[in-house]
């Protein structure tokens, strides 16, 4: 059977200092990058065929650390950094196909982005909680369709996310690929209510350590 291996990201700068992340582009904290690292020798086991990222880069640096520390994971292929066709963000000027016996490709798609916090990202989460009050920031953060002020719902991030899952990564559990998604808490979250058939009640309640990989076996 295929393999879907899920991680979140490692450790990232602004997760050490308590802020809302979201859209920023923050990179991996040494800690990150050391569970990146440990990630890596415990999927040394497994064989990657292709990776999904989103277009932060603590994700794609997750991803690349991932399939390089441990040399066995992309069966010695070298990971090439792609666009994904499916994002419109980008310029579409990708024609470089390369040689597929020799490359593992690591696709982008702004579409596996993390959920975006609008006007609290960059806020530090304690003094936000002091400014507004526990109880809604907690409704911003953990409810399923309620948006923080100018940001987006987890019901938000799903309906992007989880068409683009079932598009462009499905296919290739199909046809049989180990696939690795580097990404974040919510859009991973997102891909896991789909998997695991979860009630909005449910999903809310799941955590995501940073570093963690969760591998699922996808039979036909």
């Amino acid at each position: 059977m295929a393999k879907l291996i899920l991680t979140r990201h490692g450790q990232s700068l602004w997760n050490t200092e308590n802020k809302f992340t979201g859209w920023v582009d923050v990179p991996l904290s040494e800690q990150g990058r050391a569970e990146a690292t440990i990630a890596s020798c415990k999927l040394r086991d497994y064989r990657v065929q292709v990776c999904f990222t989103s277009m932060l880069f603590r994700a794609i640096e997750t991803a690349i650390i991932i399939l390089t520390e441990v040399d066995d994971i992309c069966n010695g292929k070298i990971p090439i950094i792609k666009h994904d066709g499916a994002d419109e963000d980008w310029h579409g000027w990708d024609k470089y196909n390369g040689d597929s016996s020799l490359e593992l490709p690591v696709y982008l798609c702004s579409l596996l982005d993390e959920r975006f916090y609008g006007e609290l990202q960059g806020l530090n989460k304690a003094e936000t909680a002091a400014k507004f009050g526990q109880e809604q920031v907690q409704l911003w953060r953990r409810s399923y369709d309620v948006a923080p002020p100018g940001g987006e719902s987890l019901e938000d991030t799903v309906k992007r996310t989880v068409p683009f899952f079932r598009d462009r990564i499905l296919k290739h559990l199909i046809a049989g690929d180990n696939v690795l998604i580097a990404a974040h808490g919510n859009s991973l979250r997102s891909i896991i209510k789909e998997l695991e058939n979860l009630s909005e009640e449910e999903i809310v309640k799941v955590e995501l350590g940073t570093g963690v990989p969760i591998v699922y076996e996808v039979d036909s």
